[in-house]
């Protein structure tokens, strides 16, 4: 029994290292995108920033936005009050008489009281709605946008002439292990999205740096089909966009386009992150993005529990601590050039020690993920 498990992890851990083998290929293969001289912007954009209970964050957020250079002819934000119980929308009505093209939407107002799962993507239902713009784009409450943001996806698309756009998110360092973990784990996301998506070969992207045409979001029937799940505005939608327009989706892979945000205060807030991240696992139609999961998943459950079996069963550590060693300096090889690009190369030192906390945190969120429930923004979400 212990001779079959340790085999089948082997093959586990082999096959997950080819996969990041692959992705380092592909990203190693990217070229920062660079807008060509002297062209002018034209692209009219939408951002839209769904909120609730963001009045920490929501004003910063707001000014990074609409204190660029880009026309404010070309620009206009929506942000939609998802039931706050601070003073967000107060902080967005003051802010009003600052930038003229600034809109405050109140969700309740449009709805017809009955609960339900996804509020997200109803609020950008909503704000899409009472868009006048050509691109939608959007972001988070908590996140701050470069000045050159706006810039770099009106030439990406003025030279590609995409329907989609995946951009780059990360969060802050703060201080203490759960930012070092986070700023880990989520770098190596981004990396593995911008590789794949700019190869073409799956759909990922992250909701809070992300466009698309408002045309063709109506053309694949909105959220139609993926509106009952309270998360996967971004990539489930992404996956009916392909569908439609293959060829036609773009990564904006340029270090002036990275979105930033906080990681989350608490392991609580972190666990429920990742669950509600987890919990659509299972609706992706883009298969392949389902298969590397299933990997990810088997890979660290079959580590978890070969380690006390190692221990207990077989009486040494060698075999399990071997397979670690191969899985991370195969994570390092990737990992490398992604916090190149992200300027966080110091942080790597603490990868290697951070493995035995991200195996037991992806068998806890994907477990959870499928057969739990969670809490996210002081509701329970099925």
């Amino acid at each position: 029994m212990y001779t079959s498990g340790l085999i089948i992890t082997t093959f586990l851990v082999l096959a997950y290292c080819w996969l990041i083998l692959q992705y380092r290929k592909w990203f190693r293969r990217l070229q920062t995108f660079k807008p060509a001289a002297g062209v002018s912007p034209i692209t009219s954009f939408s951002i839209i920033i769904p909120a609730r209970n963001e009045a920490n964050g929501i004003e910063h957020c707001i000014r990074t936005i609409l204190s660029s250079s880009y026309p404010d002819s070309l620009t206009e934000l929506i942000v939609v009050d998802d039931h706050s119980t601070d003073n967000t929308a107060e902080i967005v009505l003051h802010l009003q008489h600052e930038y003229y093209n600034l809109q405050l939407i109140r969700l309740e107002e449009h709805l017809d009281g009955n609960p339900m799962n996804a509020y997200k993507k109803k609020a950008i239902e909503v704000a899409i709605s009472k868009s006048k713009s050509e691109w939608i784009i959007t972001t988070d409450a908590d996140c701050h946008a470069p000045a050159q943001w706006l810039h770099l996806y009106d030439a990406y698309i003025q030279q590609n002439n995409p329907v989609f756009v995946a951009a780059p998110v990360m969060f802050t360092h703060t201080k203490g292990i759960l930012s070092l973990f986070q700023l880990l784990d989520f770098m190596s996301l981004q990396g593995i999205t911008a590789a794949a998506v700019s190869a073409g070969y799956h759909t990922m992207c992250n909701g809070a740096n992300l466009a698309y045409r408002k045309d063709v979001f109506y053309e694949v029937g909105q959220f139609k089909g993926i509106d009952e799940l309270a998360s996967g505005d971004d990539m489930l939608l992404m996956y009916k966009i392909k569908q439609q327009y293959p060829g036609k989706l773009g990564y904006l892979f340029n270090p002036g386009a990275i979105v930033t945000t906080e990681p989350m205060h608490n392991w609580s807030s972190f666990i429920n992150q990742r669950i509600r991240w987890a919990s659509k696992a299972d609706r992706y139609d883009d298969k392949s993005v389902f298969r590397i999961l299933v990997l990810v998943y088997a890979v660290n459950l079959a580590l978890l529990i070969l380690l006390p079996v190692n221990l207990f069963v077989a009486g040494e550590i060698a075999h399990w601590l071997t397979l670690i060693l191969i899985k991370t300096m195969v994570e390092l090889s990737f990992m490398r050039p992604v916090a190149r690009f992200y300027q966080q190369q110091d942080v790597l030192l603490y990868f290697p020690l951070m493995q035995p906390l991200h195996l037991l945190y992806t068998v806890i969120a994907g477990w959870l993920g499928k057969f739990g429930t969670y809490r996210w923004k002081g509701r329970k979400v099925h």
